[in-house]
């Protein structure tokens, strides 16, 4: 564990960027955290089977060396924590009015992190009711408004439990959740009953906000509680405990009235004992969601688009924003919840006390230096190797997620006059992260750093939505651009690359290469099979096993990830592009009608300008346990079965040919490789603008042709 210097994060749509008085540490979640990061490999893999099963399906698929890159990718990478604090806005998108430089917020959520500034989205940050100056004691308020994110938990919890004035719940777990419960339960009219292990914890809640608190071994309590709540027995429990045990389940079952209700809010198992009190009590077990409705919806979180209060009238910002007037009003009282601050620079040991459990403790912040001045939006990690030749290949990287991190950036590792000169990602801590493992000279969250004379050359990795807009970017600044799959989402997207890249193919003596990355075309059983199958018209068959993706994936969203077909479908198009060597010229495709679907399951037919056909069935729906890529030609009395990219079987009159390769090959480190050398040596583009763009033209009317349920001609 390291307090390390990070670029600023980026301030996008929808968010405001804020500058931290106060963190909060979570000490169950975070503490759980640090203990796994502490431990050596054998340790995590015994914390996460279920990605030590991900890590030996790679091995299996894609072999040894993707999957130690897969590991390392995760081991090697900035983890930041902490999803509670409060602090000053310093900058605002140019599309949110509800907040203004110099407010006082909270926010919530894991980019709420510690971290001297945060950017937040807008429904994930709530505006202080009270402004600087004007609160009798300004750095207590502070101190309980990083308590936000907490407050909107448990606030959601007492929700779901509809409880009524004058009735009695119980909590069990007596942690920062559980405290915070018992006030808001308290502040509500509620009797509270506070059950714990820990004495101190106990002894806590029985000062500031249980009417009756009890250790859970203490002898007769549950005739104790149904003395306190006059034999009928709680209304509900609400349980904030973090266990293995089923031990807090069932004891809130014991001490529920008859049709009371149970909220988990904690980790607890949920596999209860039907009898005694279950079954014949007709109990009810509700689960809790976090802050309240909106939370995991990205439409909510990243892209801020509310919940009309008729409909739902608590969400999570509302909760949070509720909390907060709470403490504004003096209605609740959170000062004797802190019971450590540490500065940034001693954030270890706060970590250590935790683990160690060296003295006891309650709520554990974090406090930021005011005075000083934020980081730059660049940091400098390391000297470059070149310092600025001419005939260098100087690369920054937009975007560097799994795929670039397992793909792109290794097979750029040891290619001559390379240079990594800078990298931007959407986190500052992966950017620093990125940097580090693959010696990038620098991190940043600028764009004009990317655009720099010094930088010739630009992956881009981002999210879909991005491509269109950076390759344009990259276009006019007159970089080499490599840019992963698709090139854009939408046909007019297209239409404006193509008219700049005409527009400087007139105005240029050397135009700068234009490269999407369709590697499967380089794998070397591709060539082989091409060799093996010659030219003329051929029929190919593409099927692909594609597996479900779930409908609220980033993918799976029209303006983020343009779909399936647009974002991945491209790859299988090129392919049979390449194959025939003749661009499409018509389409028409058949959606399968499942709504579990989300228009997954595909079945499209091309026809090429050389008379060649195609089919890609593309299939959401089929079984795990097959491979995923089937690729079948047929030309002129020859046959050619490619199963996965390891395995190569050619049919022919007395002459079968087969090839099988230890692991996959899907032409990623050629396909690097030969970019690389075209920008090198001034050549032609690795893949003819021609097709690029007819390729990504056919995605769109694949689309249509599901639309309109017709054959749509592709006019490139």
């Amino acid at each position: 564990m390291r307090v390390i210097e990070v670029p600023l994060p980026m301030l996008g749509q929808g968010m405001v960027l804020v500058r931290n008085f106060y963190s909060l540490i979570s000490a169950g979640t975070e503490g759980a955290t640090a203990a796994a990061a502490r431990k050596g490999l054998i340790g995590k893999a015994k914390e996460r089977p279920q990605q030590v099963r991900q890590v030996l399906d790679v091995m299996v698929q894609q072999g040894p060396v993707q999957a130690y890159r897969a590991v390392m990718k995760k081991l090697d990478a900035w983890s930041p924590l902490g999803y509670s604090c409060v602090g000053e806005v310093i900058d605002v998108a140019d599309d949110v009015s509800e907040f203004q430089v110099g407010d006082w917020v909270a926010c919530g959520g894991l980019k709420a992190s510690h971290a001297e500034v945060v950017a937040v989205p807008l429904n994930l940050c709530v505006k202080l009711p009270r402004q600087p100056g004007e609160t009798p004691d300004q750095e207590t308020y502070l101190q309980a408004a990083a308590y936000n994110t907490l407050g909107a938990i448990a606030m959601q919890g007492v929700r779901q439990a509809d409880l009524r004035l004058g009735e009695t719940c119980a909590v069990i777990g007596l942690g920062l959740l559980g405290q915070i419960t018992c006030l808001l339960l308290k502040a509500a009219g509620v009797r509270v009953v506070a059950v714990d292990i820990n004495p101190v914890a106990v002894k806590t809640a029985a000062t500031h906000g249980a009417d009756m608190a009890f250790m859970r071994d203490e002898p007769g309590i549950e005739e104790s509680i149904l003395t306190f709540t006059s034999g009928i027995g709680c209304d509900a429990v609400i349980i904030t405990a973090a266990s293995n045990s089923t031990d807090p389940i069932n004891f809130a079952g014991a001490i529920s009235r008859k049709r009371g209700t149970i909220v988990i809010v904690g980790d607890v198992p949920t596999g209860f004992d039907r009898e005694p009190h279950f079954y014949k009590k007709e109990l009810t077990v509700r689960m809790s969601c976090s802050y309240g409705p909106g939370r995991y919806d990205p439409e909510y979180e990243e892209k801020g688009r509310d919940y009309p209060t008729g409909y739902v009238r608590w969400t999570e910002k509302r909760n949070m924003d509720a909390f907060q007037v709470l403490i504004s009003e003096g209605k609740i009282d959170l000062s004797f919840l802190t019971t450590h601050i540490f500065k940034l620079e001693d954030a270890s040991k706060a970590y250590d006390l935790i683990l160690k459990k060296t003295e006891p403790y309650l709520g554990i912040l974090i406090e930021y230096e005011r005075s000083r001045k934020p980081n730059e939006f660049k940091i400098q990690v390391s000297s470059s190797k070149v310092s600025s030749p001419h005939d260098s290949i100087r690369i920054a990287f937009i975007g560097a997620g799994s795929y670039a991190q397992s793909h792109l950036l290794p097979n750029l590792k040891g290619l001559s006059e390379v240079v990594l000169q800078g990298v931007m990602t959407s986190t500052p801590a992966s950017a620093r992260s990125v940097a580090e493992r693959f010696g990038f000279a620098f991190c940043t969250s600028a764009e004009e750093e990317i655009w720099d004379d010094k930088i010739n050359t630009v992956f881009i990795a981002t999210r879909h939505d991005s491509h269109a807009s950076y390759v344009i970017k990259a276009l006019k600044a007159g970089k080499h651009i490599f840019v992963e799959k698709p090139l854009c989402i939408t046909e007019s997207q297209l239409n404006e690359i193509a008219d700049i890249y005409s527009t400087i193919n007139n105005q240029r003596s050397t135009l700068p290469l234009l490269m999407v990355g369709f590697n499967r075309r380089f794998s070397a059983l591709t060539a082989l099979l091409k060799e093996k199958i010659g030219d003329g018209p051929m029929a190919m068959i593409y099927r692909v096993n594609a597996g479900r993706i779930p409908n609220d994936s980033w993918i799976q969203d029209p303006e983020r990830g343009g779909g399936r077909i647009v974002g991945e479908v491209c790859h299988f198009v090129d392919y049979l592009t390449y194959l025939n060597g003749s661009l499409p010229v018509a389409v028409f495709a058949n959606v399968l009608r499942d709504s579990a679907d989300c228009g997954d399951t595909v079945t499209i037919n091309l026809q090429f300008q050389n008379g060649s056909i195609g089919t890609i069935a593309y299939v959401a729906n089929g079984s795990k346990e097959l491979f995923k890529e089937y690729i079948e030609v047929h030309q002129a009395g020859v046959t050619a079965v490619l199963k996965d990219f390891k395995e190569l079987h050619v049919f022919r009159s007395g002459r079968p040919y087969s090839k099988k390769l230890i692991s996959q090959d899907k032409g990623q480190k050629e396909m690097v490789k030969t970019f690389v050398e075209a920008v090198r040596v001034g050549g032609e583009a690795p893949i003819s603008f021609a097709d690029i763009y007819t390729v990504t033209l056919s995605t769109f009317k694949i689309m249509e042709s599901i639309r309109k349920n017709m054959r749509i001609e592709i006019h490139g």
